[in-house]
């Protein structure tokens, strides 16, 4: 068997050096073969890489077209999205080369992973903004009902002399529900004097909600409460004249209008100014 191979690749090898017709014919067969086979092989990969990129090309279509939508929410302009300008004429994949095809290839995954991180950028202020304005006291703190001592001067109930009212008084039966104007954390629940049974919610960036006189209180200090959550009801504990929801909003400590916040509802997103605000001098004020 050893030496019929042998045998059979020496004649081979000699009629290949030779040029005998039927040696040479049978080799350029083989390397036709050979060469057929890589060009399927290439054609092959041609193909497929053109395929991606063609894929990849819609992706970039699809990002953009959501990235100026969701840009538009995220109040950054559209520009963003067209930073780097594209054009010259349409060529295509199948007349690139395999080095062509794989440096379109990588330019597109490079814009792609661009369009990718600005879209994270986004989602992550989108979320901001959606935190912020479940952190602004809009809600009002009592359903249905308005609002009927004012924030600012009156006349106290109890002394009949000017007084600063620090809050709107919400009228309502006893054990009516008080609502967290804003999600936080309560920072405060205890019995004040003033206030009798009494919520402080922060909401951060040093905004705090004060719901007076409850009956009830349904949290503790320390709780997250939810934006329209339930936490006391109303009641006329501490110096009150009768059942009602004295409510306060506090910026650093400074009493602002809670009705500039419950008017503004959905559309105040920043942080409240300090415009118009009062300052406290010294205590609760007088007269709930």
């Amino acid at each position: 068997m050893v030496t019929a191979a042998g045998l059979y690749h020496w004649v081979f090898l000699k009629g290949a050096r030779e040029g005998w017709p039927v040696f040479g014919a049978l080799v350029r067969l083989v390397v036709k073969d050979e060469f057929a086979e890589r060009d399927r092989f290439m054609r092959a990969n041609l193909d497929a890489m053109a395929k991606r990129v063609g894929e990849m090309q819609a992706r970039m279509v699809q990002l953009e077209s959501l990235g100026e939508r969701v840009l538009g929410l995220a109040g950054m302009p559209a520009t963003e999205l067209r930073r780097d300008g594209r054009g010259g004429a349409l060529v295509s994949a199948h007349n690139l080369s395999m080095e062509e095809l794989q440096a379109t290839l990588d330019d597109l995954e490079r814009l792609t992973n661009q369009r990718v991180d600005l879209m994270t950028v986004m989602e992550s202020r989108l979320f901001d903004q959606h935190i912020r304005k479940k952190m602004v006291p809009t809600h009002a703190p009592v359903a249905g009902k308005l609002p009927g001592s004012s924030f600012g001067w009156r006349i106290d109930p109890i002394t009949g002399q000017s007084a600063l009212h620090t809050g709107l008084d919400f009228q309502a039966d006893t054990g009516t529900a008080i609502l967290a104007a804003a999600g936080g954390v309560v920072v405060t629940q205890e019995y004040h004097p003033a206030y009798g049974n009494m919520i402080e919610v922060d909401h951060g960036n040093q905004l705090v909600t004060r719901y007076a006189h409850a009956s009830r209180t349904l949290v503790k200090q320390g709780d997250i409460v939810k934006r329209g959550q339930k936490i006391a009801e109303v009641g006329t504990t501490g110096r009150s004249t009768g059942p009602h929801l004295h409510f306060e909003v506090l910026v650093q400590g400074v009493f602002q209008d809670p009705q500039k916040f419950l008017s503004a509802g959905s559309a105040v997103a920043g942080a409240p100014q300090k415009a118009g605000a009062v300052v406290a001098s010294g205590g609760p004020a007088a007269g709930r």
